[in-house]
């Protein structure tokens, strides 16, 4: 059975973070619905590339994924942050034991949806180790894996994070081939 994540986008996303989210992802054989906050599919990401959204989000609140993957970027992760469907999706997936991931700003989403409560995490310096969530541990590496909840630090550990998060929804196997084909040393 292919495995389904949802990526939202955000106006303002970080660009760099969202491509290389769906781009290994969709390596790999992962099903990748990229979704809008909003009606406009278009979404002009940090840097002002424009990237276009496969759904809105009104029009996947009632699927369920095996997983909710967050690219990071302001003010992206902010409108994430304070978007109440959002925090739902992520909450209602974490109690189907599914995966919910940030990278970047946008794992203060994730401290909002209560989900690193007395977990290990990390983030772009500056945004979850300054305001933390309860009970929770910073850790200054690339990725951090506790449980079902993966972070990463921003755009330069973007392929680091995703690789993970394949390796997390497939296999070693499936990861590593991916990771070989993208020639990385």
């Amino acid at each position: 059975m292919t495995k389904k994540v949802l990526v939202p986008l955000a106006q303002g996303c970080e660009e760099l973070e969202a491509v290389t989210i769906i781009d290994i992802l969709v390596r790999g054989g992962v099903d990748v619905i990229s979704a809008s906050l909003d009606k406009n599919k278009v979404i002009t990401a940090s840097r002002g590339v424009q990237l276009i959204a496969n759904k809105t989000l009104d029009e996947v609140l009632e699927e369920s994924f095996d997983m909710i993957v967050l690219p990071g970027g302001l003010p992206g992760a902010d409108y994430l942050n304070s978007d109440q469907r959002i925090i739902a999706l992520l909450k209602q997936t974490a109690l189907n034991q599914g995966i919910t991931a940030a990278i970047c700003a946008a794992p203060k989403v994730l401290v909002t949806a209560g989900l690193l409560d007395n977990r290990k995490a990390t983030s772009y310096p500056g945004v979850i180790d300054q305001n933390p969530a309860n009970g929770m541990q910073y850790i200054n590496t690339p990725v951090v894996t506790d449980g079902n909840i993966v972070t990463s630090r921003g755009p330069g550990t973007a392929i680091d994070f995703a690789l993970e998060l394949l390796q997390m929804l497939m296999d070693e196997k499936t990861r590593n081939e991916v990771e070989a084909a993208l020639v990385r040393g």
